[in-house]
């Protein structure tokens, strides 16, 4: 009972901060932490109280769900979950991207072959509205549109102050196959096997994804859970780094808890760009401070700062264009983006993460989600890179940025919009639900007090 008390004095205060922001003022969260790419400009009134609502409110290991409040890091919600032997259906490779957010922002993992996105285990949602009103949605009821349209609405309609979500079970360890393929086309068919099948090689597989150094040389990591260990487990926290592992081994086991976060240690292989990776430097460099959040407060330092910029320009270095993007390919259409992609940004490597959606489109909708319309049926491929290109002469910054997406509409796929976006409008609304975002805004947000999805994703509001 204390829980809930806690949570609506939370709730009340977040109540009072919004009813405070001036009418015509940028209404913000006031966050500890970020994974977005976006530059945004300064607010000039306080973020929205939302110190209250980081907890776990409770986890039903018979039922399998988990009340969460919206501003939970998933790594404090794996903190509740592992004790019972559960987990999300979907756990986002990064500490301490939350729930809320990977709900209204998305977020994907290697279990989406199977079990979607993080939104698709949500049964039960309370928001805040742009009216100011706190109201529960669910999948159907009254408020179903809402609930529909929250994913990817990117806080544009209203912010998630509780979240019911499903649990599933997972063994104490993951064992790992790594597969190595010199073909794109062998990989998509060993995908397209593991989504049909929930198996390869007759193997059971409960975890999928993978990394393209090249074309000629990419690899698929299938995992599956189990509470048998062969070995010792291995530990990616210290001096070995867990991407490289993938050209060394074939077969691994990590822990459960070790497995969930394996990318987060050096931000995939992100962690190079500062050195990280020098064994000198990673025996100098302290293990708390190996984490994706301590290396982005260094990527926001230097986008404010521009201290690497500025030594490039004083070394005679051309200016560099930021790459950062995860986009959705149709698995059939793969191999085709990523030899564009290996020809024309040359950057390596990429991650690759199959996706479904995890149920079907209701009777007579052809899209089950329709700020984010992935086709029901469909398998996809998440397609992430991070990093930066040099500006070639006669480019302008953004050019990569706007070829990639050309290329992403062309192979009939979708992009994340965590990062820099450059569709005009009509294009935006196409891609991402428009129509139904402005009816859906105008009855739960009808002064439009929140900041739109376009001004926010692209004119960067």
């Amino acid at each position: 009972m204390r829980a809930v008390r806690d949570h609506e004095r939370a709730v009340d205060a977040l109540r009072r901060s919004y009813a405070a922001v001036p009418a015509g003022e940028t209404v913000r969260l006031a966050k500890q932490t970020s994974n977005l790419f976006r530059p945004r400009s300064a607010p000039r009134v306080p973020g929205l109280d939302v110190r209250g609502l980081t907890g776990v409110l409770d986890v039903d290991a018979t039922a399998r769900t988990a009340d969460v409040q919206g501003m939970c890091t998933y790594e404090d919600l794996v903190d509740a979950t592992l004790p019972h032997g559960l987990m999300p259906l979907v756990v986002p490779q990064l500490r301490t991207i939350t729930l809320g957010g990977a709900v209204t922002g998305l977020g994907i993992e290697s279990t989406s072959f199977h079990n979607g996105l993080p939104h698709e285990s949500v049964t039960e949602m309370d928001v805040l509205t742009g009216a100011g009103e706190l109201i529960t949605t669910r999948p159907l009821g009254e408020h179903a549109e809402l609930h529909r349209a929250f994913p990817n609405s990117l806080g544009s309609l209203g912010y998630a102050t509780r979240l019911r979500i499903e649990l599933q079970p997972v063994g104490r360890h993951v064992a790992l196959r790594n597969i190595r393929f010199t073909r794109l086309e062998e990989l998509v068919d060993a995908i397209g096997e593991v989504v049909d099948k929930g198996a390869f090689g007759g193997e059971p597989v409960d975890a999928m994804d993978g990394v393209m150094f090249s074309p000629g040389e990419s690899y698929l990591v299938l995992a599956t859970f189990t509470d048998q260990a062969d070995g010792r487990p291995s530990d990616y926290t210290g001096q070995e780094i867990y991407y490289r592992s993938l050209r060394r081994r074939t077969r691994d086991v990590l822990t459960a808890y070790d497995y969930l976060w394996r990318w987060d240690t050096d931000w995939f292989w992100c962690s190079s760009a500062f050195g990280v990776q020098h064994p000198v430097v990673r025996r100098l460099w302290p293990q708390r401070y190996r984490r994706s959040d301590f290396y982005h407060k260094i990527v926001r330092f230097e986008h404010r700062h521009q201290v690497a910029a500025r030594v490039d320009r004083w070394r005679g270095r051309p200016a560099r264009e930021r790459v950062v993007q995860d986009v959705e390919i149709p698995l059939a259409r793969t191999p085709e983006f990523l030899r564009w992609f290996a020809a024309h940004v040359g950057m390596d490597p990429v991650w690759l993460c199959p996706l479904r959606l995890r149920e079907p489109a209701g009777p007579g909708s052809a899209r089950a989600w329709p700020l984010y319309p992935l086709q029901p049926g469909e398998t996809y491929v998440n397609i992430g890179f991070w990093g930066s290109v040099p500006i070639t002469p006669g480019a302008a910054d953004g050019d990569v940025n706007r070829q990639i997406e050309h290329m992403v509409s062309e192979t009939g796929g979708h992009k994340s919009l965590y990062s820099d976006a450059y569709y005009d409008r009509a294009a935006f609304d196409r891609l991402y639900g428009g129509e139904t975002w402005r009816a859906v805004k105008d009855r739960y947000d009808p002064d439009h007090r929140l900041t739109g999805l376009y001004e926010k994703a692209v004119s960067r509001a």
